[in-house]
């Protein structure tokens, strides 16, 4: 039964929600034109998740705001996922029909204080693999889907302050032999998810030989819930992704589990173009509001305290982390 409603899922989850309309007034590209220089360069990257921008300071300029306020269709267009479970997914046990979950709470708050209105979003359901290409290419304004700050990716778009911290970590079956990221993954077959900071520490896991010469890391896939269908139909061993995301999907099937602790350190950011300062720094403002006013504490508690704290011991992924600014 597990494995019917993971296929099932999957399949409606990942039906894009919606289109660009393909006019300047109508989609991100039309703000896009606008943008110029910005934040720390690839190169010059240390603590990456420490390089956004403070959310005062600029030249009171605000052109992508005002793009963005300007549109005959007056909403925030926004690339999320729609298949990861308590973070952004569709309940089919919701008569509305919406979006729910962590981060499509972060976006609602977003377009509240841009906009004026909550409810004012288009949401672009953005595959794991495109969601720097989304950003580049001017399709959306801003990715919110559970995206990890790191030093290539800071070279490629321009990031909030972190909003989540977690890291990796290792789901497969309950009766697998695996214990988590050692060497009980020799021999194994890995799934993570293309362009995901997943595949890349397990590439350089096999070079720095943290991970057994003979784990086999070949399977990637668009969207990282896909991982989870292949673990069910017993095409890979083993799926490495952030642990926040394992957990999630660890809850939606109980015959799988979070197999050792977390192996690296992940911070999400909201991504945007870079260029886009105005609109990094409002964004940053809204996150400081947000944890300061209690929503991102309300919006942790409804959604992920379920699959990530144990009765009373909370995650390190309870506390919001601290922004830090360049």
């Amino acid at each position: 039964m597990a494995l019917v409603c993971a296929l099932a899922v999957a399949f409606v989850l990942l039906l894009p929600l919606s289109q660009s309309h393909g006019d300047n007034d109508g989609t991100a590209g039309g703000a896009e034109r606008v943008a110029h220089g910005s934040q720390v360069k690839a190169e010059d990257c240390e603590d990456p998740q420490d390089q956004s921008l403070s959310p005062s300071g600029g030249n009171g300029e605000t052109p992508i705001l005002d793009a963005i306020k300007a549109r005959k269709d007056r909403r925030l267009i926004v690339g999320v996922d729609t298949n990861s479970y308590r973070w952004g997914y569709l309940d089919p046990n919701n008569p509305a029909g919406e979006l729910e979950g962590f981060d499509i709470d972060l976006v609602h708050r977003i377009a509240q204080d841009i906009l004026g209105d909550r409810d004012a979003v288009q949401f672009k359901a953005i595959p794991t693999s495109r969601r720097i290409e989304a950003i580049q290419k001017g399709e959306v304004d801003m990715v919110v889907r559970t995206m990890t700050i790191n030093c290539d990716r800071i070279g490629q778009v321009a990031f909030s302050a972190p909003y989540f911290v977690t890291g990796q970590q290792v789901l497969a079956p309950k009766t697998s032999t695996i214990t988590g990221y050692n060497d009980t993954l020799a021999g194994k077959r890995i799934c993570s998810a293309t362009g995901s900071t997943a595949y890349d520490n397990l590439e350089a896991g096999k070079k720095n030989r943290d991970l057994p010469a003979s784990a086999d890391i070949r399977t990637t896939v668009p969207n990282q819930l896909d991982c989870l269908v292949k673990l069910q139909l017993g095409e890979v061993d083993a799926v490495v992704t952030d642990g926040a995301l394992a957990a999630s999907q660890a809850a939606q099937d109980p015959t799988v589990q979070l197999k050792g602790g977390l192996f690296t350190d992940e911070y999400y950011g909201v991504a945007m173009k870079l260029g886009s300062d105005d609109l990094v720094r409002q964004v940053n403002r809204t996150l400081e509001n947000y944890i300061k006013d209690g929503g991102w504490e309300a919006s942790y508690e409804k959604w992920l305290h379920p699959t990530m704290d144990q009765g009373d011991k909370k995650s390190a992924s309870a506390t919001p982390p601290e922004a830090q600014y360049k």
